[in-house]
């Protein structure tokens, strides 16, 4: 059996037969495979046609893999070849893979060949045309190629052509320019005030995290709604504000859950509202992309009863689930910029004092007991919101809770070297909040709580300096 030393070192002698011997079509296809995955960058002279026979192979990983390094070639001589199996092949990552070596040839040949490939069903395919295209964006068969797709049904599609037809990337703003700061009349201040009537006052891209769990549908006193779709409209609503104050490129993660709103009477049904599931779909649309699920997986132990009726009588039907997990949905707000961009904005220093030390959670499901609070019936654990804070922020940013309640996230972002946000509306939790703010170690002694009034006076102080 061959090994990569030996392709390694092979692969620096032009005349030596071991390639013509190892790539040939006859042989055992583990061999041809291994090969093929581990010839790497090839050098110049490199005799490409060793790949041609197996891009007539039996096994489409072999074609697949074949196509792909005759690729690396970028050898204009394979314009043909590589046309002709893209054509014929009917396995559509090989396909892909030919699209893509045609588009690394960077000849004007391929333009009409890759303009064609931009009709095809698959969108994959399109996109890889699009790549090969792209070096010729200027000429004119590839703008009116690239118009053709403005309003493509594949939103990725979509999505790329858009960002080329509007033309070089955006000027940088003082914004873009200025990405860790955050202004000073934000920066750990509770506003006592609906959060809709305080994020009308807050400057556009100011907040470098939200991390929160909005009240719970008509599921408990303080949360009174006329319908479940005016609650998912008022969620809308703070969220679209959440956006647009939202530094670009940056995280907003939101803690929620299915919620069952009470049967008025044994001859009644409990309804169950699907939360997460129906405001997902309005967050998208508003510019939030989605990036993870997490699941918060609680002890059995904290789980409502729901099946008592059940171990009962053992029913078909009647079965109900004691639910233990909550979802924890991680958006970004959507940019043609990629995560490598944000990280940049920030100095080695920060970057290396914010790092994730120790342990860490590495899969999608957080194992966290609940918390509990004698005043909020609802608050959620600091390990949870330490998790977040650490995951997708830098010391010195900015986390913003629009739903602030008994401040553990204000509280967790001063204890991670963080500054916080936070908007409460009702009296006992902002009295609440501040004996926890209060009560860290930060070198801030003393919470600042403002009213919505001194809290747009701080703003209006801003805007004229």
């Amino acid at each position: 059996m061959i090994t990569k030393t030996e392709i390694v070192n092979e692969k620096l002698n032009p005349n030596s037969p071991f390639f013509s011997v190892v790539l040939a079509p006859t042989n055992e296809e583990q061999q041809l495979l291994f090969a093929l995955k581990n010839l790497g960058k090839l050098p110049e002279g490199f005799d490409g046609e060793l790949f041609v026979p197996l891009l007539e192979h039996h096994n489409p990983k072999i074609r697949c893999l074949a196509v792909k390094n005759v690729g690396k070639l970028k050898d204009v001589r394979f314009l043909t070849k590589l046309v002709a199996f893209a054509e014929a092949e009917k396995n559509t990552i090989a396909r892909r893979e030919a699209v893509s070596a045609i588009g690394r040839l960077k000849t004007e040949n391929a333009i009409p060949i890759l303009t064609q490939f931009t009709t095809d069903t698959d969108p994959k395919i399109i996109l890889q045309a699009l790549r090969g295209l792209l070096y010729f964006r200027e000429h004119p068969e590839v703008q009116s190629a690239l118009a053709s797709l403005a309003e493509h049904p594949n939103e990725l599609i979509r999505e790329q052509i858009a960002r080329e037809l509007k033309g070089p990337g955006r000027t940088e703003t003082a914004k873009t320019r200025n990405h860790p700061a955050s202004p000073e009349a934000l920066k750990n201040v509770l506003v006592r005030a609906d959060v809709q009537d305080v994020l009308k006052v807050i400057p556009d891209e100011s907040i470098h995290l939200t991390f929160t769990s909005p009240p719970y549908y008509n599921a408990r006193d303080y949360t009174i709604f006329p319908s479940y779709e005016a609650y998912l409209d008022f969620l809308t609503a703070v969220f679209r504000e959440t956006h647009r104050i939202t530094k670009e490129g940056r995280f907003f993660v939101l803690n929620t859950s299915p919620v069952i709103v009470p049967r008025i009477s044994r001859a009644h049904s409990s309804k169950r509202y699907a939360i997460p599931y129906d405001i997902h779909p309005r967050l998208t649309e508003i510019g939030w992309e989605f990036i993870d699920d997490i699941v918060w997986v609680k002890p059995e132990y904290a789980a409502k009863n729901r099946n008592g009726g059940f171990f009962q009588h053992r029913k078909p039907l009647g079965y109900k689930a004691n639910s233990v997990t909550e979802s924890v949905m991680v958006y970004r707000k959507k940019t043609d910029k990629l995560i490598d961009w944000n990280i940049r904005q920030y100095n080695d220093d920060t970057i290396d004092a914010s790092k994730v030390i120790g342990e860490y959670e590495k899969t999608n499901v957080w194992q966290i007991n609940p918390a509990t609070d004698k005043v909020h019936p609802a608050v959620f654990p600091p390990e949870l919101a330490a998790r977040v804070v650490q995951y997708y922020s830098f010391k010195g940013d900015l986390v913003f809770d629009p739903f602030g309640g008994s401040g553990t996230v204000g509280y967790v972002a001063l204890a991670q070297e963080r500054c916080y946000f936070l908007c409460e509306k009702e009296a006992e939790y902002i009295e609440c909040a501040e004996q926890m703010l209060g009560s860290t170690l930060s070198t801030i002694s003393k919470p600042r709580i403002l009213s919505l009034e001194g809290f747009k006076a701080e703003i209006s102080g801003l805007q004229k300096r």
